[in-house]
Order: C-alpha cells, then sequence, then structure tokens
C-alpha cells in the first residue's frame, strides 16, 4: 500500500491518497488541514503501514517528527530520481530521457517555505514553522506520475530486484537522517566548554582569536621574524616560511613535518587549535548544541558514490578530540559498531575472490581479521604493509609503498586487482561504472570528451591527465559505491530491528509530544560511513549489541545472498564516544 502525500490546494491544506501496490487508486485524496497532518498520518500508519511517497523526506519528515510521529516506511521521489537518471541497469527503460527533475531542495537554513521550514536567518533546524509557511513540494499528480515513472523503469530494468533494494534503503536513509537529527547525539556543553578553555583559553568576546591561539601567533611571528604574519593566510604563511628558508610547497601539515626548524612545532599547534576554535568552537555549540544534543544535519546520498554527507555542524567528522563531550545520560550507555574491513570486504565479494575471501574468515563463519589474513600469505606477516597495498590497489596508488606492494597483492589476488582495474580502464575510455545494485558514475562532460579527441600536444597531454584520474575515480567508485550500499542497508535493517525491539511488550514504544524518545527506547543517533551510534537503556544493551551483529549479516545476505565471507561489525559498549575502539 503506499500513501502519496502532497501540497493541496490552498497553502493551509495537503493531499493524502491511498494507492494499491499495482499503482490504482485504493482510496479518493483526501484534503487534509495542515495543522491535523500529524494525526491523519498517524491514523494511516496504523491502519494501512503504508509506504509513503512524497517528494523529499526532508521537506516533511521533520514536521512530522515534530509532533510526535515516525512512519515506519517511504518512498522518497527525489533520492530514487537522482539514482534512475544515471543507472546503467535503467539506461534501456526510457526514463532517463524522459524524466521530469524535481525542484531543488529548500534549504531550511535560507528563509525556507518547506513543510518544517526554518524562518529567513536561522540555522537549523530547532524551531516550529511559522503557519503561513508553504511547502515547495509537487502536487499530487506531479507526485503520482513520477511514482509510476519510477516503478515502471525498476520492472524493466536489467536488474529490478537490485534497484528495488537500492532505492528502499535509500528511502529508508532518509527516515534515519531525519530522526538521527531529531534525535541529536548526546552532548555536555560543560564538558566542551572545559575542553575548550583549557586548550584556548577563556571564550573571547568577539569571535576574537582565544588568549592561548594569539600566543601561539605571537611565538609564530617571532620566530618567523614577521611582525604582521596573519597564520591563517596560507598564503602569507608561505611567503615568511619561504623567507625563513623553508622550501615547503604547501602548509600541509605531513609536508611541513619533513623540516627542521624552531617554528614547526608552534605552527603545527596552531593549526591544530586553529581548527578546532573554528570547526568546534564555542560558536559550533552555540549553532549545533541544544538542551543537551548535537542535532547533526545529513544529506543521504550527498557523495556521488552514494556516502552521506553533512549539511553542517561536521557530523561525518567529529574530531577525536571532542568526542569527550559526547557521554550517555543517566541509565544509557553508548553502542559504537563499526564494519571492520568494509570496503576490502567489499571488493572480495564484488570480485568472487574466494582466496581474498578466505584470508577473511573460513567456512566455518570464523572471521579474520583480512589486512592480517594477507599479511600471513604474501607480506610475511606485516599487516601494515598488507594493508599499505590494498588500500593502494582500490585507490589506485602507483608511487611509494603502495605502488610497489600491489604487484604483490595482484600475485596473490588476480581476480580481485583485475575487478578494480577493468573499472580503472573504463574510466578512463570515459564509460560508466555502476556498483552493485545499480548506482552509476555520472556521463563525463562534452569538455572532457572533446579534450580526448584533440589533436593539440599541449591539450592531449591534459586530456591523459583528465583520463587517469578519472580512472582513478571510477576504480575507488565501484568498491566505495557498493560498501556505501552495503552500509544503507545496515542502517534501514539495524532502525526496521531497533522498532520491533521498541514495539515490543518489554519496551513499549512513547514518543512525548515532541518527538522526542522516553526513556527505555534505544535510538539511532549517529552514522559515519561504516559506523553508528545507538543511545541504548542500560537493560537492553545485550539485545542492542545482536541486533547490530545480525543486521549487519542481513545487509550482507540482502546485496550479495549466501556467500562464504561476512562482514563483521566491531562493537563497543562506551559512556563517552572518545572511549569507543
Amino acid at each position: 500500500m503506499y500513501a502519496l502525500l502532497a501540497t493541496g490546494p490552498e497553502s493551509s491544506t495537503v493531499l493524502v491518497e491511498l494507492r494499491n501496490d499495482d499503482g490504482t487508486v485504493a482510496a479518493p485524496a483526501q484534503t487534509i488541514e495542515r495543522s491535523q497532518l500529524g494525526s491523519a498520518v498517524q491514523s494511516l500508519e496504523a491502519t494501512h503501514h503504508p509506504r509513503w511517497v512524497w517528494d523529499r523526506a526532508i521537506h516533511w519528515y521533520p514536521g512530522l517528527l515534530a509532533d510526535g510521529i515516525r512512519v515506519e516506511k517511504c518512498h522518497d521521489l527525489a533520492l530514487c530520481q537522482n539514482i534512475l537518471q544515471y543507472s546503467e541497469f535503467a539506461a534501456a527503460t526510457g526514463y532517463q530521457q524522459n524524466f521530469t527533475p524535481l525542484p531543488p531542495e529548500v534549504d531550511p537554513a535560507r528563509g525556507s517555505s518547506s513543510i518544517y521550514g526554518a524562518q529567513a536567518g536561522q540555522e537549523s533546524l530547532f524551531d516550529a514553522p511559522p503557519s503561513s509557511s508553504t511547502p515547495v513540494s509537487w502536487d499530487l499528480a506531479a507526485v503520482a506520475r513520477e511514482l509510476v515513472a519510477q516503478k515502471t523503469a525498476i520492472a524493466s530494468s536489467t536488474h529490478p530486484a537490485r534497484l528495488t533494494l537500492l532505492l528502499s534503503a535509500e528511502s529508508a536513509g532518509a527516515l534515519v537522517a531525519a530522526e538521527m537529527h531529531y534525535e541529536g547525539i548526546p552532548w555536555r556543553e560543560e564538558l566542551h566548554r572545559r575542553l575548550l578553555n583549557d586548550l584556548l583559553g577563556p571564550e573571547p568576546a568577539n569571535f576574537a582569536h582565544p588568549e592561548k591561539l594569539e600566543a601561539l601567533a605571537g611565538q609564530l611571528r617571532t620566530a618567523l621574524n614577521a611582525p604582521s604574519l596573519n597564520p591563517d593566510s596560507p598564503q602569507d604563511l608561505m611567503r615568511a616560511l619561504h623567507r625563513a628558508g623553508i622550501e615547503t610547497k604547501s602548509t600541509r601539515s605531513w609536508e611541513l613535518q619533513e623540516f627542521k626548524h624552531p617554528v614547526i612545532e608552534p605552527l603545527l599547534n596552531y593549526r591544530k587549535l586553529s581548527r578546532l576554535f573554528t570547526t568546534n568552537g564555542w560558536n559550533w555549540l552555540q549553532q549545533w548544541v541544544k538542551d543537551g544534543r548535537f542535532h547533526a544535519e545529513y544529506v543521504v546520498g550527498g557523495v556521488v558514490s552514494g556516502r552521506w554527507a553533512s549539511r553542517g555542524g561536521g557530523a561525518m567528522q567529529i574530531p577525536a578530540q571532542i568526542r569527550h563531550a559526547a557521554v550517555a545520560d543517566p541509565g544509557y550507555s553508548l553502542i559504537v559498531a563499526d564494519a571492520a574491513q568494509l570496503e576490502p570486504r567489499v571488493l572480495a565479494a564484488l570480485a568472487q575472490d574466494t582466496a581474498m575471501a578466505a584470508a577473511g574468515g573460513d567456512a566455518a563463519g570464523n572471521n579474520k581479521d583480512l589486512y592480517a589474513g594477507i599479511a600471513a600469505e604474501g607480506f610475511d606477516g606485516d599487516r601494515s604493509m598488507a594493508k599499505v597495498a590494498l588500500l593502494g590497489a582500490i585507490y589506485g596508488a602507483t608511487t611509494g609503498d603502495s605502488g610497489r606492494l600491489v604487484p604483490q597483492l595482484a600475485r596473490m589476488y588476480p581476480r580481485a586487482l583485475d575487478f578494480v582495474e577493468q573499472a580503472a580502464r573504463a574510466g578512463e575510455r570515459g564509460e560508466r561504472v555502476t556498483s552493485y545494485l545499480g548506482r552509476s558514475t555520472p556521463p563525463t562532460s562534452q569538455e572532457w570528451r572533446d579534450g580526448q579527441r584533440s589533436t593539440n600536444a599541449a591539450e592531449q597531454r591534459r586530456a591523459e591527465q583528465a583520463a587517469r584520474s578519472r580512472g582513478r575515480f571510477t576504480r575507488n567508485f565501484v568498491v566505495q559505491g557498493t560498501a556505501a550500499e552495503w552500509a544503507c542497508c545496515w542502517l534501514a535493517e539495524l532502525r526496521r530491528r531497533l522498532r520491533v525491539l521498541a514495539a515490543s511488550a518489554a519496551v513499549a514504544p512513547d514518543f512525548s509530544g515532541d518527538g522526542a524518545a522516553q526513556p527505555g527506547t534505544p535510538q539511532l543517533v549517529a552514522f559515519l560511513h561504516d559506523e553508528v551510534m545507538v543511545h541504548c537503556p542500560d537493560h537492553l544493551i545485550e539485545e542492542v549489541k545482536q541486533i547490530v551483529h545480525e543486521s549487519s549479516r542481513a545487509a550482507t545476505e540482502l546485496i550479495f545472498g549466501k556467500i562464504p565471507l561476512e562482514f563483521p561489525v566491531n562493537v563497543s559498549v562506551v559512556q563517552c564516544y572518545a572511549d569507543a575502539k
């Protein structure tokens, strides 16, 4: 059963229409006052358990969460369109030639008029929308047409089962992203402020540099004999370094570390503290932490490979030094789980390289460290060498230790290395490559294709460089894209199983009027590529740990079926995020 949700004839109304799985109308469209949408969705959810179809979950679901409503499943037309418009699986269906692009997503930080939109000048999604908001959304007829077009494309594609799984997982990710933003990571503001005070000094006024950072800047000016130096300016810093005889080609930390000079240590320390001040300082706290929660904003499929990105707040790269502020509530713990060697295991599965798969486990299901297994077979037991070689193969390394070690890996696992090599050659030729479930690279630009045909010597050299760069991209895309699909399936399955647990008699779901989970309900609160975090009541730790592992196995079987390779996850139960291993 589908429930289509779209804008109504008036700004204060929405339309809801029920359709059967075959697309026929099950119940005429209802016009609902926007103020009554939450109760209407709750009633339909309880009665029909539909798959909600909307232009974008981000335009609708946060408002429902604010009303205390959580839905089971959805079909996010925009996310699915982004996949179908490029997927090689759907290339012959006619969809890519005939689809109608959805209106662009509304940025809630810039005066959104979306279903939950923030007022002008807001920087996050905490406040309720003004009653006059007009949702930027397709009307019901457009939603219905796009749903039919997408379902037709999937059914007539070369791999309908894979595409169906991918689009379902992507849409589930949209629900998870909204829920994690709403729930937020438990965050102790007083601990964060204490850390900032210890490292940077007292909070400065008017966004000036804190005293310890300014003291380091003074050391740099003295050591470089540059009284007017602005150490935050790469150009200014480069000139000062060169005048001091430090012939660095950039201001990157790893390159600066190669030089022996009294300025290097304070400069590296300044860079570290400056990054903390600008990225996760007092302004970050004011903007992103409210009522003891860091409300991260996620962008599902925000990277071309399908990996998630962050709209703001740095959700995909929380620095280790501030993780000390992420502390579970009393009576709760943080369950942090990450997939072990995800991309190398994905490569073994994609290439069907049984030798590489065996290095990561045995037929009895006993998992091993994949890098250690490879090291034992061909790198004299040196795990670090095996890791460098394997990541070098995935990312296309040709120089340094990686380039030197890759040939040995190719002799050991020819199927795996040939798989990524073929993807690289396809990219160099300008062809598209595709992840296992059906996400494809966008086509090359006309400029790229013109460059490849040029007869000018200088342009040919640039074209060859562009081709090699694209080859490195496509080499990694097939692995990273499929790894992102596995992670999204893991996340969706974990959400589904946690909902089942919450619905059990032992842990009845209980959401307050503002949508926040009540004590006793485990909640997903963070996701980082191959890592998830669950804020879990202490009495449910063992059940949730089991669910984390079961969800990992389910994701592997959903994508690859029964294969002689598992995707194990490492699980830590901690009070503080910084203590997770």
